[in-house]
C-alpha cells in the first residue's frame, strides 16, 4: 500500500502503518478524550487527552489482533503473509496466494471476526467480574463494544469485508469455481457500497442536514474495492478458460535443423507473414537454438540450396518454460513473478512454440469479439 511506513515485524510478518492511519488516530484521540472529559469532569484536559490516545491505540491493537487472526490461519495452511498494514478503514493482511480450497478460504476469512468476538467476550468478562469503575471501566466497556462492532461490521457479506470472503467460499463450494465466488461477493459489496452512499446522503434529502460523510466514505471504499476485485476475478476466470497452447505466437515458427535456406525462404518467408526469427529443433522435436532471418543476407543466394539453417544456428537458453496444457492464468502469474515478456511452451519435453504478453491480449480480444452482441 502506498504511503506506508514499516514499523517492524510481528511474529515474522512485516508490519506497516499507512499515513491515513495517523489522521484517524488523531480524530479518535480527540473524540474519546472529549467523551471521557464530559463523562468524568474531574479529569483534567491533559489526562482526558492522554486516555483518549490510549483508547485509540488499544482500538488499533484490536484491529491488529483481528488481522493476526487471519494471518495465523493462513500461515497454518502454508500461505505466506507478505505484510499487515493499518490504514484509514482498519487493517489489511496481504497474502501471497489464495487458499487452495473453499474450506481453507472460509477459515481464513472467519478467523479475524472470531478473534474480535473473543476479545469482546474477554473484555466484557473483565468489566463484569473485576471492579472497574471510572475512566478505566469506561475504556474497558468501550473496547468491548468496539471489538463487537468490528466483528459484526466485517461479517457483512460483501467484499472486501470478511463476510464477503465467507460468501465467496460458500459460492465457490457450490459452483466449484473460485472466481464465480469472488464475482458474486464483489457484486454484493458494490451493492452495499451504493447503499451506504445513499444512506449517507439521506439526512440531506430528508431534512436538509449535513450528509454523513463517514458513511459515504465507507460506501465509496466498499464500492471501489469490490469493483476492482470483480474486474480482477472476471479476468482471471477468462484466463483460466484458455491454455498456453491457445496463445502461441506466430512470430517464431519452429523449423527442422535439416532445412536449407532455399527451403526456408520458399516455405516460410516468401508470400508469408514475415517472422523475426525461427526456433530450430531436431528430428525428435528437441530444441536446439534459434535462427535470425537477417542472417540470410550474409549468405549469397546461390549458396542457399546447400546451406542448412543449423549451420547458422545461434544458441539460446530457454530458462523460462511452461507446459502446453497449463492455463493462461498460470502463464500470466509466471510472467508477473519472473518479470519476463515471453515463455517457451513445451509438451512432453518438446518445444511447441512461444507465448508473449501481446499474444495473450489477442486471445482475450478474439474471445470478446466472438461473443454474440
Amino acid at each position: 500500500m502506498n504511503n506506508s511506513i514499516r514499523v517492524g515485524n510481528l511474529f515474522g510478518i512485516p508490519f506497516y502503518v499507512n499515513a491515513s492511519w495517523f489522521i484517524v488516530l488523531g480524530l479518535m484521540t480527540l473524540s474519546y478524550g472529549t467523551n471521557l472529559a464530559a463523562q468524568f469532569p474531574t479529569l483534567g484536559g491533559a489526562s482526558a487527552g492522554l486516555l483518549g490516545l490510549v483508547a485509540a491505540l488499544l482500538l488499533f491493537a484490536s484491529v491488529l489482533a483481528h488481522e493476526l487472526g487471519h494471518s495465523f490461519v493462513a500461515i497454518k495452511q502454508g500461505i505466506n503473509v507478505k505484510s499487515i498494514t493499518l490504514f484509514l478503514f482498519g487493517g489489511l493482511a496481504s497474502l501471497d496466494k489464495e487458499a487452495k480450497t473453499p474450506g481453507g478460504a472460509f477459515w481464513i476469512a472467519i478467523a479475524g471476526p472470531a478473534v474480535s468476538i473473543a476479545l469482546f467476550l474477554l473484555l466484557s468478562g473483565i468489566g463484569s467480574t473485576v471492579a472497574t469503575s471510572g475512566p478505566l471501566g469506561a475504556m474497558v466497556g468501550l473496547l468491548a463494544y468496539i471489538n463487537l462492532a468490528l466483528a459484526l461490521f466485517n461479517l457483512i457479506p460483501g467484499l472486501p469485508l470478511d463476510g464477503g470472503n465467507v460468501l465467496k467460499a460458500f459460492v465457490w463450494k457450490i459452483t466449484g469455481n473460485q472466481y464465480t465466488g469472488v464475482i458474486w461477493a464483489s457484486r454484493v459489496g458494490q451493492a452495499l457500497g451504493w447503499t451506504a452512499i445513499a444512506l449517507g446522503f439521506l439526512p440531506t434529502l430528508l431534512s436538509g442536514q449535513f450528509p454523513n460523510f463517514w458513511t459515504i466514505l465507507i460506501g465509496w471504499f466498499l464500492l471501489q474495492n469490490a469493483g476492482v476485485l470483480a474486474q480482477d476475478a472476471t479476468l482471471r476466470s477468462k484466463l483460466s478458460e484458455f491454455t498456453a497452447e491457445d496463445a502461441l505466437t506466430n512470430d517464431t515458427p519452429i523449423i527442422s535443423e535439416d532445412l536449407s535456406l532455399r527451403e526456408l525462404a520458399n516455405e516460410y518467408i516468401i508470400g508469408k507473414a514475415q517472422a523475426r526469427r525461427f526456433f530450430i529443433v531436431n528430428e525428435e522435436g528437441e530444441f536446439l537454438g534459434q535462427f535470425e532471418v537477417d542472417q540470410m543476407r550474409a549468405i549469397p543466394t546461390s549458396q542457399w540450396p546447400t546451406t542448412h539453417v543449423k549451420e547458422l544456428m545461434q544458441p539460446i537458453k530457454l530458462s523460462n518454460t511452461i507446459e502446453a496444457e497449463r492455463s493462461l492464468l498460470d502463464v500470466v502469474t509466471l510472467f508477473e513473478k519472473e518479470q519476463i515478456n515471453e515463455l517457451a511452451v513445451m509438451r512432453n519435453g518438446m518445444l511447441v512454440g512461444l507465448i508473449e504478453k501481446a499474444s495473450i491480449r489477442k486471445v482475450l480480444q478474439r474471445s470478446a469479439e466472438a461473443k454474440p452482441a
